[in-house]
C-alpha cells in the first residue's frame, strides 16, 4: 500500500483552489450592494433582489410603493419606498403603514410585538425612525418572527422619501439581520 504525504507543497497547491471553489460556490448569504428602490437608498442585500411596484392603502390614500426583496437562509429581506409630498403627509403615511403592519401581524399570528424608536444613520428626525419586532406562530403553526423598520429622508425639493425595511423569518445566520439593517445607507 502506497503512503501519501499530504504535507507536500504540491498537494496543497492543487487542493487549496479546489477547497476555495467548494466553499465559494452558492453561499447562503451572498451579500451585495444594491440600489434598493428607485430612490437614493443603498442596501446590502443577501441575494439578488426581485423588484415590484404596488399600490397600497396608507390611511385615506392609495400610494405607489416600489419594492426590492429576496429570500436567503430561511428569511425574506425587503425594502419598500414611497415619496410623500411633505413631512405631514410622510408622518401620516408612516403611521398608517406601522398600524397596518401591526394589525396584520396580530391578526395572523396573535404574536408578541415590541416596538419603539430606532436609530437609522442620516434618517430624518421627523417622522422619527421606528421599529417593530414581532414573534408568533405562522399560518403553518411554526414559530416565525419579523423585524420591520420605517424611516424617512428629506429631499431637496421638500418631498420626503419614506422607507420600510423588513426581515421576515429567522435567518440561518445569527448576524444576518444586523448585517442587513446596518447595510442600509442614505446619502
Amino acid at each position: 500500500m502506497e503512503r501519501r504525504d499530504f504535507s507536500s507543497a504540491g498537494f496543497w497547491l492543487l487542493a487549496a483552489p479546489m477547497l476555495l471553489l467548494a466553499f465559494a460556490c452558492s453561499p447562503t448569504f451572498n451579500w451585495r450592494d444594491v440600489a434598493a428602490t428607485n430612490a437614493e437608498l443603498k442596501a446590502l442585500m443577501p441575494c439578488k433582489p426581485d423588484r415590484a411596484e404596488r399600490r397600497i392603502p396608507l390611511g385615506s390614500e392609495t400610494v405607489s410603493v416600489q419594492m426590492a426583496g429576496c429570500e436567503a437562509g430561511g428569511a425574506t429581506f425587503a425594502v419598500a419606498h414611497a415619496r410623500a409630498d411633505n413631512v405631514a403627509q410622510a408622518e401620516a403615511w408612516l403611521a398608517a403603514w406601522r398600524a397596518g403592519t401591526r394589525a396584520q401581524w396580530q391578526a395572523a399570528t396573535g404574536g408578541q410585538i415590541q416596538e419603539g424608536p430606532v436609530s437609522v444613520v442620516r434618517a430624518a428626525a421627523s417622522p422619527a425612525p421606528w421599529q417593530i419586532e414581532a414573534r408568533g406562530a405562522g399560518p403553518d403553526g411554526k414559530p416565525t418572527e419579523a423585524r420591520v423598520r420605517w424611516f424617512a429622508h428629506a429631499q431637496r425639493d421638500g418631498s420626503v422619501a419614506i422607507y420600510q425595511a423588513t426581515v421576515l423569518g429567522k435567518p440561518s445566520a445569527a448576524d444576518a439581520t444586523g448585517t442587513f439593517f446596518d447595510g442600509l445607507r442614505l446619502p
